[in-house]
């Protein structure tokens, strides 16, 4: 697993899909290639000062350590977005809602990319 650093890949994957639960907000965008999945991780100020922020950072990155990373599929994208609630959600809890979120995104995304049934034009005579 590779960690997005710069800002243009968190502004892509920003383009995909999301879904959010209690504990965060998981965004994925399929890259096209099959490498490895990369992940970020964002908190943004609305959350409290640095030292608040980066408590919730670590939670995010040991959960999807601990637990996600076996969910995550090559040749995507993810950027797990920090809420308030993240700070004092319950561990197995929060670790839940991060697999919970990306099965979601990987089903619709396998929707999304299957062929459309083709529906019949009925006469309306």
């Amino acid at each position: 697993m590779q960690r997005l650093l710069r800002r243009r890949d968190f502004l892509a994957v920003a383009s995909g899909q999301s879904r959010a639960a209690p504990g965060a907000v998981v965004q994925s965008l399929k890259r096209g290639d099959e490498g490895p999945p990369r992940i970020g991780f964002t908190v943004t100020r609305k959350l409290g000062g640095a030292v608040q922020r980066n408590r919730i950072r670590r939670r995010l990155k040991e959960a999807v350590r601990l637990a996600a990373a076996d969910h995550l599929k090559a040749g995507h994208d993810y950027v797990i977005i920090g809420r308030a609630a993240t700070a004092d959600r319950p561990f197995a809890k929060l670790v839940s809602d991060i697999i919970s979120a990306i099965h979601y995104l990987d089903e619709s995304a396998s929707k999304n990319s299957a062929p459309a049934k083709r529906r019949r034009k009925q006469d309306s005579s």
